[in-house]
Order: structure tokens, then C-alpha cells, then sequence
């Protein structure tokens, strides 16, 4: 097994239990093994490191970068705000956080749309 079909194998073991919930599917965001919530992405896995990537509120991630829990989710050098790139070292974590990005875009299906 190559490198990145282990790291991508440790993804998905993390994110079953998820995938046992409604709406929740496999799919690949920018060539990344990823989840999505009725079609919304809310994690991903970085295949060259291995590391889980979530989406959570740009307050939250925020937050976790200054506490020095994730690192800035940054490819090509551009930081997505709302994405926060996570060691899966600890599965406690992981698993913390995968449910927080989860119920994040669950949130964000029923949030009243702005009318602006």
C-alpha cells in the first residue's frame, strides 16, 4: 500500500462513523478524499500529509490557530479561513472535530438565508 493510500485508508476509518449518519457521502474536494453533507463539504484529508482538514466558522478556526490546536489550511499558499488542518494523531480529536464540521454544515443547511 503507497503512502497516500495509507493516509487516505486512516482517513476514512476515521470518518465512518459519520458516514452512517443521513446525508453524509464520500466525495473528493481539489483531488481530496472528502465528506460532504448533502452536497456541502465539511472535511477532507490532505493526502500529502496525511492531516484531517475541517471546515468550521472562520470565529472557531480562528480560535483553534491561536491556541495552537490546528495549523492554517493553506494550499498554494492561500489560507481558506474556514478550514483548519488537523494532526490525526490524536483520534479523539479528530473525531471531536469531525462531529463539530458536521453539525457546522448541518448549521449552515438551516440558517435563514440573508436577503441582502
Amino acid at each position: 500500500m503507497t503512502d497516500a493510500k495509507a493516509k487516505q485508508r486512516r482517513f476514512w476509518l476515521l470518518a465512518e462513523p459519520l458516514l452512517q449518519q443521513a446525508g453524509v457521502s464520500r466525495s473528493t474536494m481539489m483531488g481530496f478524499p472528502c465528506l460532504r453533507l448533502e452536497g456541502d463539504f465539511f472535511a477532507c484529508c490532505d493526502v500529502h500529509t496525511g492531516s484531517l482538514v475541517v471546515k468550521l466558522s472562520e470565529a472557531r478556526v480562528s480560535a483553534l490557530l491561536e491556541a495552537g490546536a490546528v495549523q492554517a489550511f493553506a494550499p498554494n499558499g492561500r489560507r481558506f479561513r474556514a478550514w483548519a488542518l488537523v494532526s490525526t494523531e490524536d483520534e479523539g480529536v479528530c473525531s471531536a472535530l469531525l462531529d463539530e464540521a458536521l453539525q457546522h454544515a448541518a448549521d449552515r443547511r438551516t440558517a435563514p438565508v440573508d436577503p441582502k
